[in-house]
This record gives C-alpha cells, structure tokens and sequence, in this order.
C-alpha cells in the first residue's frame, strides 16, 4: 500500500480519523469525479479531475448531537436534502490532490464543530478609558478648528 493510500485510509482496521474522537469506516465516504474547470491546461478537457464526496450525517454516530447541529449550520447548503453532506474541490490538477483536498475540508468543518466557541463575556470600559477617550476627541477637535482661518474679506 502506498505512502498516500495509507494516510487516507487511515488506521489498519478501515477506519479514518476525521475530527478528535470521529472516527468513519472508509466505506461510508462516497467520491465521485467529473471534469473540472481548475488548472491542468488541455487536460481539464480530457481528465475527470473534479472530487466530489458526500457522507451521510447519520454515519456521523460518534458526533455529539451539540456539534452536529453546529456541523449543520456551519455547512449551510452544503447539507442536501438527502441529509449529506457535499463538499467539492476542482483546486488542483490531479484526481487524488483533489481527493484529499476534499478530505481536508470535511476534516476542518468537522474540527470547527467539535470545538466548543469561547463564551462571550461582556466587558466594560473603564471611567479613566471613558476620560482619554473624550479628552483625545476634544483634542482633535480643537486641532480642526485652529485650521479654518478667519472668514472674511480678501
């Protein structure tokens, strides 16, 4: 088995490790090729180079249900009605440079879902912030003014 073939299969037991603690059999990933309209030159005319991979969200099983509907909002439409997830890549010019772009992909999506976002904790600005605030407003103000000169006539 080839040094690529091993790193997209990933462990001996079929598997491929996608996100922290998501793992899917291989066979569950679905790839289709087409042509492409990226780079290759006159080989984007002759060559399927095109990935295109769907995975269905209920072979997602070991995603909590919390980041599957994070998954869910930050795939927008890339969820079809068949409730899969569809990501493409035509970015290169070979089908398995492409193929493994789409892995990544799907493998960033699922990471930015795992993760929890940090909680938003509201700040204030303190008294003296407020002071320098206004003092440098009053500052700049009096600077715009010492620029117009006196009206009157010439």
């Amino acid at each position: 088995m080839s040094e690529t073939n091993r790193s997209f299969y990933g462990e001996s037991d079929g598997r491929i490790r996608l996100a922290p603690g998501v793992r899917v059999p291989v066979s569950v990933l679905r790839f289709q090729f087409a042509r492409s309209g990226g780079p290759g030159g006159q080989n984007v005319n002759k060559l399927n180079t095109k990935a295109e991979l769907w995975i269905a969200l209920s072979d997602l099983g070991e995603l909590n249900p919390i980041a599957l509907e994070r998954l869910r909002k930050l795939a927008g439409r890339r969820i079809t009605a068949n409730d899969e997830l569809h990501i493409t890549s035509e970015s290169e010019r070979t089908q398995e440079r492409n193929r493994e772009e789409a892995l990544e992909r799907l493998r960033e999506l699922l990471v930015r879902a795992v993760t929890l976002p940090k909680k938003r904790r509201a700040t204030k600005p303190s008294k003296a912030a407020k002071q320098r605030r206004l003092q440098s407003k009053k500052r700049r103000s009096e600077i715009k003014s010492r620029r117009s000169g006196p009206v009157g006539d010439w």
